[in-house]
């Protein structure tokens, strides 16, 4: 394993990522590698939650400003590009913060990009019959005993990895784990420290709807119609937002029909990243307090990583 470090600090959006890494990253020389599929896009910035461009100077930041809304980005080409900026920043003598509420872009950058291993239709539907007729644990117990490193890694729970494991290793007679040692991923080669961000789920909500209605009195509404001449991408129309706006500017919605689903939208996003990152087992959560300041909880998690640190030492 290289020593070289670098930190995961990632959850819902409307959590707080933005203010608490910005505030780790300058106890550290540390630079942030955005892990967002929104905020490459030059022309969004109210609509992707962008960093304020106090953050921006404050700390360097990676993937962010990157392509306009007419080009495609896709996890293959993220990748690439935060493993780039990993490798930079190690070069400079920096540590890389990994930011975002991509649970995907997360896993394919600690885990890498896996290809391989044979699909088995038939032996999949009789994996499932047996989920379904002894329960997940059945499953998991025997993907314990046949490929304990992918088992570290899957969630009990997480029934779809723990079939896709256990088809890989019945068809192969080979560990899903092996097979994907030939991937480029961070996780095994660093010293990787993960950390999932979270709040009560009222006042998660409560932030979301807040932070909608701050993006209409900043100019999200003239942000998208700046742009309605240009041949938008499949990937930037996905930002929430644009969709619900767009529509309004139509007339196919009035203002608070636009906000009300912005919102509802927001919420399904934050419950969908939530439901991602608690499938992933090697991440430690950090519960944010609606009194705590982002300063508080970047000292905390710099206590949890020094202290880490300090165990890997000895």
């Amino acid at each position: 394993m290289d020593a070289k470090k670098i930190i995961f600090i990632v959850g819902p959006t409307a959590v707080g990522k933005s203010d608490i890494a910005c505030a780790v990253a300058q106890e550290i020389r540390g630079e942030i590698v955005s892990c967002d599929s929104m905020q490459i896009y030059k022309e969004i910035a109210i609509a992707s939650n962008k960093p304020s461009p106090g953050m921006l100077r404050a700390v360097p930041h990676h993937l962010v400003d990157i392509l306009t809304v007419e080009e495609e980005f896709d996890v293959a080409r993220f990748n690439a590009l935060a493993l780039e900026a990993v490798r930079d920043i190690h070069g400079r003598g920096g540590v890389p913060l990994v930011v975002g509420g991509s649970g995907l872009y997360m896993q394919v950058l600690l885990d890498g990009i896996f290809k391989g291993g044979v699909k088995n239709e038939a032996l999949r539907h009789d994996l499932k019959g047996q989920a379904r007729q002894y329960g997940n644990g059945f499953l998991y117990d025997k993907l314990k005993a046949a490929d304990p490193a992918a088992a570290a890694r899957i969630h009990p729970n997480d029934a779809r990895r723990v079939i896709r494991a256990l088809e890989v290793y019945m068809s192969e007679s080979v560990p899903i784990s092996e097979l994907q040692r030939g991937r480029e991923g961070l996780w095994g080669r660093f010293d990787i420290s993960l950390y999932a961000l979270n709040r009560n789920r009222e006042e998660l909500y409560a932030r979301i709807n807040e932070r909608v209605e701050e993006m209409f009195s900043r100019g999200i509404v003239e942000e998208i119609r700046a742009l309605e001449s240009l041949n938008w991408s499949k990937t930037a129309n996905k930002i929430i937002g644009v969709e619900e706006i767009q529509g309004m500017l139509r007339s196919q919605r009035g203002l608070e029909e636009a906000k009300e689903a912005m919102k509802m939208n927001t919420r399904r996003l934050a419950k969908r990243q939530l439901t991602w990152f608690k499938k992933d087992k090697r991440l430690e959560w950090v519960t944010v307090a609606a009194s705590d300041k982002p300063g508080d909880v970047a000292e905390d998690i710099l206590n949890r990583w020094q202290s880490l640190s300090m165990e890997g030492r000895r």
